[in-house]
């Protein structure tokens, strides 16, 4: 295999990778704010109480 193809496809996984890291941070931030609306949803529904 030539160097340079290995090369490529380490670049390749990496980008994967980055992508992929991304993305499950984003995901992680998006579950703090729906927990973070959900509690302040439970805090009004016993407001009302």
């Amino acid at each position: 295999m030539d160097s340079r193809n290995i090369t490529f496809m380490f670049y390749g996984l990496a980008a994967v990778w980055a992508v992929l890291a991304i993305y499950v941070g984003m995901l992680a931030a998006r579950e703090r704010n729906l927990k973070r609306e959900l509690e302040g949803l439970r805090h009004m529904v016993e407001e009302r109480k």
